[in-house]
This record gives C-alpha cells, structure tokens and sequence, in this order.
C-alpha cells in the first residue's frame, strides 16, 4: 500500500503517527474514514519518514486504481475546464486522480473512451454526454458512472437548469418589445439543447413571441459565424443561441454583416463563459460548471466507498446576467 523508503517499514509510521497500520492505509485510500485530525498527523509522520503513496502497489493488491474517469465532449469549450478543474480538485481531496477523456462531440468515439477507461478506472463521469440511453445504461451496469447534463432515471445525475434562465431571457427580451426571436440551436443529441429549445418555446407562447429554430453544426465560433444570414432571413429582431461560443460567432457574423448589437439586434448567450469579455459584454444564462464538477464527483466518490448506487438527481438552477447585448426594440 506505501512506497518503501530509506528503510523505513509502514509499521514505523503507525508507530510515529501514534495509529494502527490499518489507518495508515486508510490515510492514503479513504481519509474520509478517518477523523481529519488523524489524517494530519499520519501525512506528517509519513512526510518526514519520506513516504508517498503506491497506486501501483494498491491497484494489485486491492483492484483499487485511485483513479476515476471524466469524458467531456469538447474541451476546447470554455464551459469544460472550470468543470474540469473542480472535479480534479473533488477528487483529489480523496487521493483520486482524473483520466481525462475528450470525444470531439462524437459518440462513437465516447463509447470508445469509456470501453478504454473501464479497465483503468474505479469509476466514470459522463459530462453532457452524446451517447444514447440505451448505451449509457450498459455502460453503469459495468461500472459506477455519474452524469452532467443528461436525465436518465436510475443514474445518479447532476442536471444545470438552464430552462429558468431561458425563460427569463426570453421574458427580458418580450419586455424590451421583441415579437421574432431565433433559438441558434446546439448539437442535436444534447440533453441542454433540448431543454433550452423547449424552454424557449413554452416561454414564448404566451409572451406572444414567434421563434425560429436556426440549426447550428456545433457548438462554435465558426458555426455561430455562418448561420448568420439564416438568422436575419427569419425577420428576428433578436437569438438567444445555445452556449456562449456560439454566440459570439454570431456577433462577429452580425458586424461583418453591418448589423449593430444591440441598436439593430439584441442577443443572448448560455453558460456565461464569455459574457464578460465579448464587446459589447454579452447577455446570457448563468453557468454552474463548477458546482456540477464537484457535486458529480463527489457522488461519484461516494458511491464507490458505500458501494450502493442511488437514484440521485440533483438539479442547479440558473438565472438571466443581464449586460450589454440587448435593448429595446426600435
């Protein structure tokens, strides 16, 4: 379970540390176990008779890798690496290292991740994962999985509402006199598009608001960018476009086409990634990245310590950040 060092046995840390071998270990594996004050004092017995952990050692004696999996479908969005970053400092809080896995939007090479990650990790997180239910569900019946952004009943999921803060959006912009909205829509096997689609929909019917679905190819700067003379072709005085990213193609398609935001159109983002530093500063949906980093791995963590797999669904609500790219209709 540790790493030889200098000589000295695991046993003389137990005895420097004043604890049983046992908790030693434990230390190392599950500090949750242990009172945290315990803890300290054995990492300092172990630091100053130059111990570090043996995941090699472990994963052979035990069949515990102290590693868990996170797959993610793009991580060159700005949405992932804050997600990314909690999640790894969730797991690290328990001595767990992240396998980091990126599909490039793609399911066939998700379900390659997972099938390479399987042998190689204790457990999974899925982030808006593009693979079909059915597969989802083979996957968790081989091995712990949690999932970001995907509502699948019986597997533990951390779902961001992004449909509050759509409708909020869509009520400011009824407010500011808008009756044409687009909906730049995202990837069509996404569980957040389908959310926001429908938000924007049942919010818009009784604002007496039309909305035109305009498809985006991906979730991108340069998918936002072409679909601009589709948006203007609806007669829309404003879009709400399905991430922060695609929204600022949009802004870029919309000066190059002379088009001034907002005095001639008004536009709204999701997942606040940029919103702050786009000019002008973009309108969107609040995002809980971070919060859903951590909570997933945190259930995830728990599930392999109680062994026990529960219908958990935790649910973060979003809001409306109002800033520079909206204003009333002229």
């Amino acid at each position: 379970m540790i790493k030889r060092a200098k000589g000295v046995t695991i046993s003389q840390v137990a005895d420097a540390a004043g604890v049983a071998r046992s908790s030693v270990s434990r230390a190392f594996t599950r500090p949750g176990m242990l009172l945290p004050e315990t803890v300290e004092r054995i990492m300092k017995a172990a630091e100053a008779l130059g111990y570090v952990p043996n995941h090699t050692a472990r994963a052979l004696s035990t069949g515990r890798h102290g590693n868990v999996g996170l797959i993610v479908p793009d991580i060159a969005n700005p949405f992932f690496p804050p997600l990314i970053q909690a999640a790894q400092l969730e797991a690290d809080r328990s001595d767990f290292c992240i396998f980091l896995g990126n599909t490039g939007e793609s399911p066939k090479q998700e379900d390659k991740l997972v099938g390479r990650f399987a042998g190689q990790v204790e457990g999974l997180v899925l982030a808006s994962s593009r693979l079909s239910e059915d597969r989802i569900r083979a996957h968790a019946e081989k091995l712990p999985l949690v999932l970001i952004n995907r509502d699948i009943a019986g597997i533990p999921r951390v779902l961001i509402d992004s449909s509050s803060g759509v409708r909020q959006a869509v009520e400011h912009l009824a407010k500011l006199g808008h009756r044409r909205i687009a909906y730049v829509s995202g990837p069509a096997n996404s569980w957040s598009n389908k959310q926001r689609r429908a938000a924007i929909r049942s919010a818009a019917t009784p604002a007496g608001i039309e909305v035109d679905i305009v498809a985006a190819a991906l979730p991108s700067y340069e998918s936002g960018r072409n679909v601009v003379q589709a948006i203007l072709s609806t007669g829309a005085t404003a879009a709400v476009a399905f991430d922060d990213v695609t929204a600022q193609g949009v802004l870029a398609g919309l000066s190059e086409n002379h088009v001034s935001v907002p005095a001639d159109f008004s536009l709204i983002g999701c997942d606040d990634v940029l919103g702050a530093v786009t000019f002008p500063a973009l309108t969107s949906v609040s995002n809980r990245s971070v919060e859903a980093g951590r909570v997933a791995v945190s259930l995830l963590l728990d599930m392999l310590q109680s062994h026990a797999i529960r219908d958990v669904r935790c649910v973060l609500e979003t809001h409306l950040v109002l800033r520079s790219t909206t204003t009333a209709v002229a």
